[in-house]
Parts: C-alpha cells; sequence; structure tokens
C-alpha cells in the first residue's frame, strides 16, 4: 500500500522520484503526487488521481524543477480517491507524505481547527502536517517540529517532510511503517522501498521502529526514539539478487509463475545435504530453541495464512507437534491460553504486514517460547526483531497475487517441519525421503509448467463463468483455498473453495452447469474418498476441470476435463499442485482482460490494519 520516495541531490530530482514512483506500482494505489522546493524558495506539487503515468503526463506539460523533493502513491483509507486527498500535504511551506493510519486523527483535527487551522482534504495525513506546522511556529526548527508532533501521533507512520526554508534538508520518521535512506554520492534519498531507488544506488540504510532521520546531499543523521544520534549500518544490494524487468513475459505474474523452479533451487541452497537438512539455516539457537518446542503457534494473513494450513498438515502428519493456525487480525484481538512451550511464527512476504507484525509484538508479552518467521525481505521489521528466521529467497515479487513467495514459503516451512521432526516423531529414514524429495522438487516444477499450453485451453470454459468451486482434500484443501483466492484476485470471479467431504453439507446446493468445479486430485490415500465427491457433482449436471496425478485413473468424459501431472511424493504434492491453479488464473484474467498484474481495489504489501 502507498509508497514513498525522496530526494536531496545536487542535480534535478523530478525524474528521480518518478522513476522510484513506478517502480512502486506494484504496491497498489489510487493516486500520486509530487512536490519540490524550487529555485525561488517555494514548494511546487503536482497531483493525480489514477496511475503513476497520469502524473507523468501532467509533469510533461507542467515540469517541475528543484533539487529537493518528495513523492507519494496513495492507496485511500481516510477519504475517497481525488486530488485533494492526495499527498503531499501543504502546511504553510512545510510539505509532507505519510504511508500508514493515524488513529487519533479525528482528536486531531478537531483540536487544529479550533487553532484555526483549515482542512482540505478527508484524509488522516493532513493533521499531521499542520501539528507540525503548529510546532513549527513554536521553535522555528523543522526537527524540533517534527520530534514534538510525533508523540502525539496515535497509529502508524511512515513520514517524509520538507520546509521550502531548508532545501538542503529532507526529514523522516518510521514506526509501524517501513523506511529505508539510500546512500549515494553527493545525493542520499528515502523511500518505502528500497525497490524505488536502485536506480540511483545500490547501498541501504534500514531505519528502526522509531527513527527519525535527516537526509542531507553529503549526509544522513539517525536519531533514535529517544531523539539520539545513532548508527546504522549501510547494506550493499547485489544488482543480480534483485529484477524488475518483465523480459519477455507479457506480465510479472507469469514470469513469476516460471521463476519457481530457479528460486526454489535457490532457496534449498545451502540448506539440504545429501540426506538432511541444515537446520543451522534458521540462525545459531535454532536447534537449542526447537528441541524445546512442543507446540507451535501460527500466524499469518492472505495467501501466506493458507502456506501456514499447509505446514499445520505438516507439522502435526510428520513431525507430531500440535499446531493452530490463525488469521492474524483476529489472533491479535481475543483471549486466548498459550501452551507452554510453544513457538510462534509468523509468515509474510514483505515482513512488514500490519496485522503480522502487532500479532508478534503482543506475542513477545504472552508468554511463548520463541518466535520464528518465515519472509522473503531480510532487513524487514518481522526478520529484525523475531529470534529466528528463514528466508523465502523468493527474489522481489511485482505482480500482486503472489505466486513464487507462496511456493517458496511453502518450502521453507516443509524445512521447519523437518527441523522440529528431528525432536519429536519424525526418523531419520523420513527425513531422507522428504530431502530426496525436495531435491527433486525443482525438476518437477518444471514439468509441471510444460502443462501450460493444455491449462491455458481449459481456461476458455470459463471464459463467460461468474463464479468457481475449488476442492481439496488434506494438505490439498489450502491449496484448493489459494487457487480460488487467485482465481477472484485476477479475474474477479467469485469462487470459494471447500474440503470436498463437505458438498453434501451445503455447497452442493451451487452445482450445476454454470458452476466449473476445479478438483486437485493427487494420488494419496484420500484419493478414493474424492472420487467419491467428484461422482457427486458428476450427478448433478456440474462441470468438472480434475488435476490429477497421471497414476490416479481418471478418465476424461463429458462434463469432466482432466490435466494430468506429473507423479510425485506425497509430501511435496501441496507445491506442484499450486502450479496449475496459477496458471489457470492467470489464463482466466487475460480472457476476462482484467489488470493481471495489478487488480482493482488491492495492494501489494498491506502495512496498515
Amino acid at each position: 500500500m502507498c509508497g514513498i520516495v525522496g530526494a536531496v541531490a545536487q542535480r534535478e530530482v523530478p525524474g528521480i522520484l518518478l522513476e522510484g514512483l513506478h517502480r512502486l506500482e506494484y504496491r497498489g494505489y489510487d493516486s500520486a503526487g509530487m512536490a519540490v522546493i524550487s529555485a525561488s524558495g517555494e514548494i511546487d506539487t503536482r497531483k493525480e488521481v489514477g496511475k503513476v503515468r497520469q502524473l507523468e503526463d501532467e509533469l510533461a506539460s507542467s515540469p517541475l524543477l528543484g533539487h529537493i523533493g518528495i513523492a507519494h502513491t496513495r492507496w485511500a483509507t481516510h477519504g475517497k480517491p481525488s486530488e485533494v486527498n492526495a499527498h503531499p500535504h501543504l502546511s504553510g511551506d512545510i510539505a509532507l507524505v505519510h504511508n500508514g493510519i493515524i488513529e487519533n486523527h479525528a482528536e486531531l483535527r478537531l483540536r487544529l481547527e479550533k487553532l484555526g487551522y483549515v482542512f482540505v482534504s478527508q484524509t488522516d495525513t493532513e493533521t499531521i502536517v499542520h501539528l507540525m506546522h503548529f510546532h513549527y511556529q513554536q521553535s522555528g526548527d523543522l526537527l524540533t517540529a517534527l520530534c514534538d508532533t510525533i508523540p502525539e501521533l496515535e497509529g502508524a507512520y511512515g513520514l517524509a517532510v520538507m520546509h521550502a526554508s531548508e532545501p538542503q534538508r529532507l526529514l523522516c520518521a518510521r514506526k509501524g511503517s517501513p523506511l529505508v535512506i539510500g546512500v549515494g554520492i553527493g545525493e542520499n534519498f528515502i523511500a518505502s522501498d528500497q525497490l524505488a531507488l536502485r536506480q540511483v544506488t545500490d547501498r541501504f540504510v534500514y531505519l528502526e521502529e522509531g527513527d527519525i532521520a535527516e537526509i542531507y546531499t553529503d549526509k544522513y543523521i539517525v536519531h533514535d526514539s529517544n531523539f539520539k544520534p545513532v548508527s546504522r549500518d549501510i547494506t550493499q544490494i547485489d544488482a543480480a539478487a534483485e529484477t524488475s524487468d518483465k523480459g519477455h513475459y507479457r506480465h510479472y505474474m507469469l514470469k513469476e509463475i516460471y521463476e519457481q523452479p530457479a528460486v526454489i533451487r535457490r532457496s534449498l541452497a545451502g540448506r539440504l545435504g545429501a540426506k538432511k537438512i541444515l537446520a543451522e539455516a534458521m540462525g545459531a539457537k535454532a536447534e537449542e530453541i526447537l528441541k524445546t518446542v512442543s507446540s507451535i503457534q501460527i500466524v499469518a494473513c492472505g495467501t501466506s495464512y493458507h502456506a501456514g494450513m499447509v505446514a499445520k498438515y505438516w507439522i502435526e502428519g510428520l513431525a507430531g507437534v500440535p499446531c493452530r493456525v490463525e488469521v492474524a487480525s483476529e489472533f491479535r484481538y481475543r483471549k486466548f491460553k498459550v501452551l507452554e512451550n510453544t513457538l510462534l511464527v509468523t509468515i509474510s512476504q514483505s515482513g512488514e504486514t500490519a496485522d503480522t507484525l502487532a500479532a508478534l509484538r503482543l506475542a513477545k508479552t504472552l508468554g511463548y517460547c520463541a518466535s520464528l518467521t518465515v519472509c522473503n525481505v531480510l532487513q524487514s521489521s518481522l526478520v529484525r526483531e523475531s529470534d529466528l528466521y528463514l528466508m523465502t529467497e523468493a527474489g522481489p515479487e511485482i505482480g500482486v497475487a503472489s505466486t513464487k513467495a507462496f511456493t517458496t514459503q511453502l518450502v521453507a516451512l516443509l524445512f521447519l517441519t523437518v527441523a522440529l521432526g528431528r525432536h519429536h516423531d519424525m526418523s531419520e529414514s523420513e527425513e531422507h525421503e522428504i530431502v530426496s524429495a525436495l531435491h527433486e522438487l525443482p525438476d518437477l516444477l518444471t514439468e509441471t509448467l510444460a502443462l501450460n499450453t493444455s491449462i491455458q485451453t481449459m481456461s476458455n470454459a470459463f471464459a463467460d463463468k461468474h463464479h468457481a468451486l475449488f476442492l481439496g482434500r488434506g494438505a490439498q484443501w489450502p491449496i484448493a483455498m489459494e487457487g480460488a483466492l487467485k482465481l477472484k484476485e485476477i479475474s474477479y470471479i467469485h469462487a470459494e473453495s471447500y474440503p470436498a467431504g463437505e458438498l453434501k453439507h451445503g455447497p452442493l446446493a451451487l452445482v450445476d452447469a454454470d458452476m466449473p468445479v476445479i478438483a486437485v486430485a493427487p494420488n494419496d490415500v484420500l484419493l478414493e474418498k474424492l472420487k467419491s465427491n467428484i461422482e457427486e457433482v458428476q450427478a448433478r449436471g456440474g462441470q468438472l476441470f480434475v488435476f490429477c496425478d497421471k497414476a490416479a485413473g481418471f478418465t476424461a468424459a463429458k462434463g469432466m476435463d482432466i490435466i494430468e501431472l506429473p507423479h510425485v511424493s506425497d509430501v511435496i504434492a501441496p507445491i506442484i499442485y499450486t502450479i496449475p491453479l496459477q496458471l489457470l488464473s492467470y489464463h482466466v484474467a487475460i480472457l476476462k482482460g482484467t489488470d493481471v498484474d495489478q487488480p482493482r481495489n488491492l495492494a501489494k504489501s498491506v502495512t496498515v490494519e
């Protein structure tokens, strides 16, 4: 959600800011804006509703010039998408952009109105800039004004602010919303995501919770939450580790689907021996912590929650450890009992998911023995604040609908399952079998991707459909849930998923010729049960699309299309069967003519509640 870019340089910055906004489009937004301090010492702004390209067109006809500036992409939370609600917001000679939500904005607005401030927007952000202006009037110093403002803000924020009388200094602050400093030569930058700055630098300073920073052309100064100067490490990012280019693919999503064999091979590198997993990949304390664990609590949102549900089947069925899985936004708002020696596992692609991060911070007060996060961003808040972390190594994922981030999460969670199993019910021979299956996984994924043409042909049957039902059993039920989520996210077809055994308890009432039913059918112990469920659909005239093991004994017939997948080990089947559901959703979305990479109303990184 929302994106921030800022720059202080010895050259013109609007082009840098605009490119940064383009690189942040994957996060989801509905308007964009930019402000610079001109050579005459005035703040000049441009704002547009819609895509960044509309702001780009406006800048082409009415350029901005300046060596210091801030820019923003907004995802509406307070107030509809409009030019007046778009950032940056101004108060006097102060310009400010903000990611996050200010929970006490209504009280602040009322207080500021009584002081004579006139609000032109419906946003919570405008209260911050007016409050900054009020404190600046008292002190005459922008940093002092920011330090006086921050204690009055309740909620989450990533802020960037500048004053027309200080064209040499940009200020920023974070609480619950990520910010990073990009370190250049004779110029420095800020952004909510390092990806926004990869065109200008490969060196980054990741601000920690409560940090405030001053950014100049030749230096930067970081203050901690007590307003004391602190040193933060510079991290240099290998250019080969990131790419935001679609290459020859039509969409980022398709590129990222096809990247899965390579990224999973990379994810496994250094973590698998010939017969054993290398638990040290989770950190030096991993073995010491895991041997004391007697139960697991998984907390996640969205796609990551589905990964956690698969992990529950693995952790209980393979490692013999009790496991609970909960949506983070529910976990943090209910009372519950923490079992002794429970490990909290958080799962997040970005590591900044607001509800998941809040759940981790809550858990630290409740008696969990330790915390572990499965994440794709090493410098993220979840990684920094957890006792252990297991990186997914998926690389940047630009498409809003997650693909490679999900399958690499599954790989990481299977790795965790084996590491736990060593201290519980898993034998050495069972570990060897799982490790062998993981070694084969990248090649099996490549073989599965070769079914793309057949899946594209199958997708034609969905061109005029408005609803779909996904079925699975056991660990494939969460995969069916993920398949339904993918279809609804990018094609806007209403899709639901059920454990197939639940058909008779209600969902059968939906089945008719206009309700396609998609089933995932590996050759496992539940196959015969699933076949019975599929027969129930056939008997009611349903249109079936079955992704099955080639040894499962399915035959295509009227009302039932099948696509046969390679025979695979039960343990890695959930990862394999994810691929055709991703491809099906992609091709249906193409037929529907939707925006595959940036579906409506959705954001890539959900950093507010």
